[in-house]
């Protein structure tokens, strides 16, 4: 069946089918044919005959299996929040786990820029479904919880699926559940990130963020969702469910029916719903195994919400605990669509199927987690009729509700036929062959059990429906009366209603096959099943997400071949892509041909006609994009297009996925002795049957190969790898009167035994088959090599061998010790395979093999490694064995172990048919003789790859880190070299620890490959370590699984182009920031000459700047070179990153829409002519966003920030040096198998391989050093001395360290035997430190080549922790031909900022690398021009030093050379600029997840060469000292709070209240102007904030102690904004609040002239107004407004205005001229001029106590007085009372 390598392309469209791919990996992008595995091929191939269907290859479930997560979360800050000056702090929390940021005291807008990272290792399901939950709490503290102001939510998921697994500096609009109608609560700024074991994630640059960010537009929602989201109720109906498991949890009711024999139903389900966080559940009902609720629960949640699913659990409600029964997922995106023609979510009324564990009851159920929708259920639970709906409210309407609350109401009941008319269903299996039973249950007699739904399973006995009687009834005539027509015999047709089900096979005893598998002796009797069953006749749903299925299956099929024949570099992969194309638009027009028809049936709800609907649109799309696709396939766009395909692929796989069930899936269970072994899961869908064919699932009426797999947890590991068992199962799923050929897909050639009934009974279906016919065969598989199979043995290496099971035979390969990449080179004949069924069906499809490898143990059993599946290529007796079809070819198999890849395999198999004249006519075995292997017989002559001979050259360097091996430290190690069979040893080293290289550099040898280089064998590398007496031990070992990249093809044609044209590079110095790369290339014949002229801008400069002073720009700053220093350039640099990334985001976003433009558009002409306009607009878009920008930005030198390692950027440094890791130990099996390997490396070898052909004559050039073989030019490997000098700049998104969520972080260094650690100087409670540190360490190559860059958390008491570490192999940096030991500026400067680092001039430099290059040049030539080979450059050639003076020098032109020197031919390459480079901080015990990141460079500089300047000062910079002087003059129209008590008019009390934000213990009151009538208040008062203040990032630098504990200070960066307040003065009770204002330092709006201009539309509308800066203005006077929120509608209004002057001084001009505060002297204010009547504060409390007294509370004042006589009087009685009887009685 397989295609052969060789044969022409053209066949494809003919008999044979594309072969199938069954990798997952692959379907991501266009591969490059290096890195990925050539054998993605399983030879199982699209079926011809259509009688067998393709095995699922994946044995393992993935879904419940646990995983690490970390999700972090950063709050920056929250603004407008709703009500009056509050202390807000903002809580976050996932699930149960609840964090919460510090309290900010008095603002609306909090800044807090606090990290919190939560740590999770759950299952994926359970993660997504957890709800993160972001709310602002107002003035909660230890006594009181605090009051809730709003808060956002959304689910882990939402998160998880975004690009980049994360929403960045996004704003979460908060509302409040408590109050549905009152809108925006505020808005929080976060950061929120997810990420799994493996992921990384990449962060946009931390820049300084600009303040005014556009909330709106940055809305923490995903694509898509609408900013404004309403609020809606969805009403989830609950009517009934049925099914139940036959159970019982409480051990009391056991007990009550033993005594009482009371035998109720012992179930008291209850529907439970969760969702968006919320709970609501049904009522319970009692004792009910089919409960009637007919209740809804009403949600109220924003729409669209932003959790994906709803929960739907079934639970028993018990004393103890309520235990689930069945888990649902509601999927809402799955039953609703966003698009134009969308529809709100609706479902239903439908049924949905619950699956879980077993319907046995046990008392403890080990499978319970299944039912709570953990992992694949392993048998129906129940089902459940629900429906949903959602309505969008509108809060303005009266009767709406305003809480969030869950509730639950009753609904009517729904009637019968609701859901669909009910039909009988008939369900029937065969099995085959079961072979692969795991020898455990070997010895036990085996059946197999078929149930679907509630029907077939023993323990629930035979249920009939409810509705039996009502067949026949109307409403379906028409439909039958064609049922009629179709079937031939009537008798068929008959409701056989006495038809018992037959749900397993009789129990039989299994027969060996091997040590390892059993199989069931079936021979020519195969046993069957039937089960009828009724259900809602709604197969429409699922033929619709059939016939999609099928063109999806065709798509991916043809998808995965191209990639086939792109990857195996076969010719003409576009027109299979155009084949492929063509398949999917005709399938998509066959689909709505389909569709459309039998709308009129029973049951179809909403939801059906909406997803037609979307169907029908969808795919409609899709085929019209196909087919202008189609025509738009180039040889150069196959890859782009393929993309484009996949995209297709998923959605149509999307589109097949139906929320509605109907007929729940079936289930086979192999029950041994009683107990439930091992099942399978067949979804209905796919074996349903239609007389249409594209309706009909892909398995119905086919073989099907089936792997039973162990229940449950049990199945996670290697326990679910075994298989359990093989079935080769047929069925067929239909309408009972669709019946009549569901025998027809059977292999022919097979009597049916009924059960006897009496004569004239209808007929019943087989109990079994016996096969009349078989055909002997004889089957040959030649296992030739298998590579990078799974390490099993301690050792890493395995012992492998492959075990062949074909029908009931297996045979194994001989084992190979210690390897990786066996090469077996064996033919394993079975002999007298029997197989049933007519030949040629057996001709077109063959049963598949299962190849399993092992790994062979000494003692135990051996080690399972993997497994993979094939097709063999059959000829039959009477056919030619030659070619075309014969011999087959060698091809790979990938092999799988669980869900992972682990390794390939090469191998052919053909089936041959001995015919009547037995085995003489078999081709004959002719192996090549050479090779006497005994008993053991080699793949044969044809078959084997032909081979030719080629030399591989080794070039040995040396050997790193590497690690003990059983305790004792590797002395003396030696590497070698194994390829096919021949290798070559490394020269020994004799003290790893003096000097870990080798002596000699390079050795070859010679061997015999396989002229196809797909098929070349891998190439191990091992290192043992010799010890004392001849002892060898294993240290390591790598195996090279493609050589490819290795392989030397001669010099390139075009590297001879390179001499014939003359290249002149312009270099202009002006447009862009310099360090971009550059543009325009221009390309001359020789014989042409040009001149070049180059701008300099240093030249010009100062009259530049006084131009640009005149000009329009008058807030322009200069740029005053003393000011400069490395940290502008490292921001100028940052903003440049930023821009790029956001340039390259818009260029992707406008790339995507052109090419659905381009699809819709169709036409294929006019393709080409598109591209070079697009090009064209594209530049001038990219231009126009930067030339603005550029005009504004003073020019400044940069440098590259790279935002991630630098080895990513020049491909690891391995230009000439590779790094070989080596690996021992086991292969991971805990979690995942690839992570592990880190775990695993035990060293790493360093050199380099190249292998030729021998015949080819090789060029020698005249210096060629024979020794050297291909490795011409390197460097030789003896110790050299490095100064390293190591620069950290910041680290980012520390992992929190202490209890507080902050850490201590500081730096340590480690290279050799240098460990620096700069504990003293730590950086107190911050997760984004700013270090800018440099550290100098002396080392020697090659034994301290590593250096490791870690982030401890300073602690106390007890030891540091590790926060994170970053490696870098400083060894192959320094080898480098990029030269990445010290970065290339952009510009020379001799001093300054940008000075010259590298001890060696660009000059220098430059002659240097034309030496090793053996280049011509460099020619300086006149005016400003240099030549090196054929290239020109040009630029200037003078140089200003710090005097001022200029000089003439060369130096700008050498350094021309060097940034374009990738440009160069032969031996051009890129150089690494000056540069910093993010690298992650990873901690060894949580690998691969990030814990951080670090912002540094390495210089390296040699010690015999002339010393290095002094580093470089990037220390941070300090802050300076300002000083802010606000006055406040006078206020306005301040609105009058209290009531005057004399003649109740109104009036108020002011004074104004002002503080920094962040500095809230410094706030400053003015005196208070009392009674103030017209809300004007006269102050002349000065408020002094001294505060210090970085310019560079915007940001008021706070120290200060977060509490009385603390052991230090803590510094904050916050950015520098005035809060002003004006306030209403109480006496006796609290202070009323009555307006505020906050400026932004950096941008406010400017002050009104007068009162009267000053509106409040300075606040609300800023983006109007004309913005100042107070750093640039220095001093400002104006009116501003103050604002407050109603309370009735949360609307800004107007309650003051004030007038103030800010004067900013920085701290020497506030020394030299000081002011005092208040109205103090030095330089005191005036007294304000008040109206007189506010002189009388004093007298006022009297007269206003006269007031009360005498006017307003007369009588109550009079009663007051003598309510207290009386109360004296009645004391003064009781006091004396008891003397006074005293006296009496005792006659005193």
């Amino acid at each position: 069946m397989k295609r052969s390598k060789h044969r022409g392309q053209k066949e494809d469209k003919g008999g044979d089918e594309p072969a199938i791919l069954e990798t997952e990996n692959m379907l991501k992008a266009g591969p490059d044919p290096d890195t990925i595995s050539l054998a993605s091929v399983t030879a199982v191939t699209t079926n011809v005959s259509n009688k067998r269907s393709k095995p699922e290859i994946k044995m393992e479930p993935s879904s419940g299996r646990p995983m690490d997560y970390q999700v972090s979360v950063t709050v920056i800050e929250a603004r407008q929040l709703v009500g009056l000056n509050m202390d807000p702090m903002v809580c976050v929390e996932i699930g149960e786990e609840k964090k919460y940021t510090s309290m900010k005291e008095s603002t609306n807008c909090p800044y807090y820029n606090e990290y919190f990272v939560f740590d999770f290792h759950i299952p994926p399901d359970v993660m997504f479904d957890k709800i993160l939950k972001v709310s602002v709490i107002h003035s909660k503290n230890l006594l009181r919880s605090g009051t809730l102001v709003g808060s956002f939510k959304m689910d882990v998921g939402t998160v998880y699926f975004q690009p980049e697994h994360q929403f960045y500096h996004k704003w979460a609009l908060l509302s409040d559940p408590d109050d549905i109608t009152a809108g925006c609560k505020g808005y929080v700024k976060c950061d929120i990130a997810v990420v799994a074991k493996g992921d990384t994630i990449k962060t946009p640059h931390k820049t300084n963020e600009s303040e005014d960010d556009d909330i709106e537009g940055n809305l923490l929602l995903p694509e898509g969702v609408p900013a404004e989201r309403q609020w809606a109720r969805y009403y989830l109906k609950i009517y009934r469910a049925e099914g139940l498991p036959r159970m019982n949890t409480s051990i009391m009711a056991n007990v009550k029916k033993a005594f009482i024999g009371e035998n109720k139903d012992l179930v008291d389900p209850y529907v439970q719903v969760l969702f968006a966080g919320q709970k609501g559940k049904t009522s319970v009902q009692k004792s009910c195994y089919e409960p009637i609720w007919n209740e809804q629960i009403v949600f109220t949640e924003m729409f669209p919400p932003l959790c994906k699913r709803m929960k739907i659990q079934i639970r028993d409600s018990d004393k103890v605990n309520d235990v689930a029964m069945g888990t649902h997922f509601l999927d809402l995106k799955k039953i609703s669509n966003d698009g134009d023609k969308g529809f709100l979510p609706t479902m239903g009324p439908a049924w949905v199927n619950m699956y879980g564990s077993t319907r046995t009851y046990t008392l403890m159920d080990e499978y319970q987690e299944l039912n709570e929708g953990l992992g694949e259920g392993v048998s129906f639970r129940a089902r459940l009729l629900i429906s949903l709906g959602v309505e969008i409210l509108d809060p303005t309407s009266p009767d709406v509700t305003s809480s969030t609350e869950v509730q639950v109401e009753g609904v009517p009941n729904i009637s019968e036929t609701a859901t669909g008319k009910v039909e009988d269903f008939f369900l029937f299996g065969s099995f085959l062959e079961a072979t692969m039973i795991d020898r455990k249950i070997g010895d036990k007699p085996i059946s197999f059990e078929v149930t679907i739904g509630y029907y077939g399973n023993e323990n629930d006995g035979v249920i009939q429906p409810k509705t039996k009687g009502k067949k026949g009834g109307g409403g379906d005539g028409a439909e039958e009366e064609t049922e009629l027509i179709h079937n031939s015999s009537e008798e068929e047709m008959d409701d056989d209603g006495d038809l018992t089900s037959v749900s397993t096979t009789p129990p039989m005893k299994p027969v060996v096959t091997d040590r390892n598998y059993f199989h069931l002796p079936y021979f020519e009797r195969k046993p069957c099943i039937y089960i009828k069953s009724w259900w809602q006749d709604q197969r429409r749903r699922l033929y619709n997400s059939n016939i999609i299925d099928n063109i999806a299956n065709k798509l991916e099929d043809g998808l995965n071949d191209v990639q086939e024949i792109i990857k195996t570099e076969k010719t003409y992969p576009e027109r299979r892509l155009r084949g492929v194309l063509e398949e999917l638009s005709q399938g998509c027009s066959q689909f709505i041909a389909l569709a459309n028809k039998d709308h009129n049936q029973s049951g179809r709800t909403k939801l059906d006609k909406e997803r037609l609907k979307l169907c029908l649109s969808e795919v409609e799309a899709i085929g019209q994009q196909a087919k202008t696709m189609r025509t738009q396939v180039k040889k150069t766009t196959v890859r782009d297009k393929l993309k484009l395909a996949h995209n297709f692929h998923t959605r149509l796989r999307f589109l097949a996925d139906e929320p509605q069930h109907s007929v729940p899936d079936v289930f086979i269970w192999m029950i041994s002795n009683g107990k439930r072994i091992a099942y399978a899961r067949v979804p209905s869908k796919d074996i349903l049957y239609s007389s249409i064919d594209e309706e009909r699932g892909k398995d119905c009426g086919k073989v099907k190969t089936i792997f039973l797999r162990i229940p449950g947890k049990k199945g996670f590991g290697p326990a679910g790898w075994t298989v359990q068992s093989k079935l080769e199962i047929y069925l067929w799923l239909g309408l009972n009167r669709q019946r009549k050929d569901y025998l027809s897909g059977l292999p022919n050639g097979f009597e049916e035994n009924k059960l006897s009934k009496g004569p004239g009974m209808p007929s019943s279906p087989p109990i079994s088959l016996t096969y009349m016919m078989k055909q002997i065969f004889q089957l040959r598989v030649h296992m030739y090599q298998a590579r990078s199979l799974f390490a099993a043995d301690s050792t890493g290496l395995s012992d492998p061998f492959a075990r062949v099971f074909f029908s009931t035979q297996s045979q194994v390969t001989e084992v190979l010790a210690e390897t990786l990449c066996p090469t077996w080179d064996q033919l394993l004949v079975f002999e007298n395979v029997e197989l049933f069924g007519e030949a040629y069906e057996l001709r077109d499809d063959p049963p598949i093999i299962v190849i399993e490898l092992y790994d062979q143990d000494t003692v135990g059993k051996a080690d399972f490694m993997g497994r993979t599946f094939a097709k063999p290529l059959v000829k039959m007796a009477d056919e030619h064995y030659g070619p075309p079809r014969f011999p087959p070819q060698l091809e790979y198999y990938q092999v799988y172990r669980g869900n992972g890849a682990a390794g390939e395999m090469l191998a052919a198999f053909e089936l041959l048919q001995i015919g009547p004249n037995g085995k003489a006519d078999l081709p004959p075995i002719d192996g090549p003789t050479d090779m006497d292997r005994g008993p053991i017989l080699p793949v044969p002559l044809g078959i084997r790859p032909v081979l030719s001979k080629y030399r591989i050259e080794v070039l040995f360097w040396g050997l790193r880190d590497l690690k003990r091996v059983n305790l004792a430290q590797v002395d003396r190690p030696r590497v070698d070299i194994e390829c096919a069979g021949k290798g070559v040893q490394s020269a020994l080293i004799p003290n790893y620890k003096k000097n870990p290289n080798f002596s000699t550099l390079v050795k070859w040898f010679e061997v015999d490959l396989p002229e196809n280089e797909l098929l070349h064998p891998p190439l191990n590398i091992r290192v043992v370590d010799c010890r004392a007496f001849g002892r060898y031990t294993l240290v390591g070992s790598n195996a090279v699984t493609s050589l490819r990249k290795f392989i030397y093809r001669g010099s390139d044609k075009q590297a001879n182009n390179w001499s014939t044209t003359e290249e002149i590079i312009v270099v202009s110095m002006e447009t862009e920031p310099a360090c971009k790369k550059m543009d325009t290339v221009v390309k001359l014949d020789s014989c042409s000459e040009a001149v070049i002229r180059v701008e300099d801008d240093d030249k010009d400069e100062k009259g530049k700047k006084k131009r640009r002073k005149k000009g329009d720009e008058p807030e322009e700053e200069e740029l005053d070179e003393s000011m400069l220093d490395w940290w502008s350039k490292y921001f100028a640099s940052i903003e440049t990153l930023t821009e790029a990334l956001r340039a390259q985001e818009a260029a992707l976003s406008d790339s995507e829409e052109k090419e659905d433009m381009d699809i819709a558009d169709g036409g294929a002409d006019d393709a080409p002519v598109k591209a070079p306009k697009r090009g064209k607009g594209k530049k001038d878009k990219k231009r126009a966003a930067v030339d603005p920008f550029e005009k504004k930005k003073p020019k400044l030198d940069e440098l590259k920030v790279y935002p991630k390692e630098l080895e990513s950027e020049f491909d690891n440094f391995e230009d000439w040096l590779h790094t070989f890791y080596l690996f021992r130990g086991k292969g991971g099996d805990d979690d995942d198998q690839n992570v592990t390997d880190e775990d695993r490396i035990v060293g790493k070898f360093k050199g380099s391989l190249c292998m030729y052909k021998v015949s080819d004559d090789l060029p020698r050039d005249m210096s060629f050093d024979s020794n050297l073989g291909m490795f011409q030019n390197i460097p030789n490997n003896d110790p050299v001395n490095v100064l390293v000098r190591i620069y950290v700049v910041r680290a980012t998104d520390l992992h929190p360290a202490d209890i507080n969520g902050k850490a201590d972080p500081y730096i340590a260094i480690k290279l050799g035997k240098t460990e620096i650690k700069d504990k003293e100087n730590y950086i107190s409670k911050q997760l984004n430190p700013l270090f800018g540190k440099s550290f100098d360490v002396e080392a020697t190559f090659p034994m301290d080549s590593t250096l490791t860059v870690s982030i401890y958390d300073w602690d106390l008491v007890g030891t540091d922790d590790l926060i994170g570490e970053t490696k870098v192999d400083l060894e192959n940096r320094f080898y480098s031909k990029h030269r990445a030991t010290c970065g290339i500026s952009c510009n020379y400067a001799i001093h300054g900022y940008n000075v010259w680092r590298d001890p060696m001039k660009p000059t220098h430099i430059l002659a240097k690398l034309c030496k090793d290059g053996k280049l011509d040049g460099p020619h300086y030539g006149p005016g400003g021009r240099v030549k090196v080979e054929n290239r020109v450059f040009m630029a200037p050639t003078e140089i200003e030093d710090e005097n001022g003076l200029k000089k003439q020098t060369d130096e700008h032109l050498a350094l021309t050379v060097l940034r374009h020197w990738d440009g160069i031919p032969k031996a051009g390459c890129k150089l690494v600029p000056e540069h910093v480079e993010t690298r992650p901080l990873l901690h060894p015990d949580k690998p691969g997840i990030e814990q951080g990141r670090i912002e540094m460079w390495v210089d390296l500089f040699t010690k015999d060469k002339t010393a290095p300047g002094p580093a470089l000062d990037i220390s941070p910079r300090k802050p300076k000292k300002f000083e802010l002087r606000v006055i406040i003059w006078n206020t306005d129209e301040v609105v009058l709070e209290d009531d005057d008590i004399f003649t109740g008019e109104k009036s108020s009390d002011i004074f104004v209240r002002g503080w920094l934000k962040g500095q809230q213990e410094d706030k400053q009151d003015t005196d208070v102007h009392y009674h103030s009538i017209t809300g004007e208040g006269n102050f002349n008062w000065r408020f002094i904030y001294p505060f210090d203040y970085l310019v560079a990032e915007e940001k008021i630098v706070i120290s200060k102690k977060e509490s009385m504990f603390a052991w230090d200070e803590t510094e904050y960066k916050i950015p520098p904004r005035l809060n002003l307040q004006v306030w209403d003065a109480d006496h006796f009770s609290a202070d009323d609040f009555l307006g505020a204002i906050e400026l932004d330092l950096n941008r406010f709006p400017r002050g009104a002239k007068t009162a009267k201009q000053c509106t409040i539309e300075m606040v609300t509308n800023e983006a109007e107004m004309p913005m100042v800066s107070i750093f640039k203005q220095k001093r400002i006077k104006g009116w501003w407004p103050f604002v407050a929120r109603n309370e009735e509608d949360d609307e800004f209004e107007l309650t003051g205005k004030v007038e103030a002057e800010l004067h900013l001084l920085t701290g020497e001009e506030a020394e030299k001229s000081p002011a005092g505060d208040g109205r103090n002297e030095p330089d005191p204010l005036e007294k304000p001029n008040r109206p007189d009547i506010a002189l009388l504060w004093f007298l006022i409390p009297l007269k206003a106590a006269k007031h009360l007294v005498c006017d307003q509370y007369r009588w109550l004042t009079i009663k007051i007085v003598t309510a207290l006589l009386l109360l004296a009087i009645l004391g003064l009685f009781l006091y004396n009372m008891p003397g006074y009887m005293v006296k009496k009685m005792l006659g005193a």
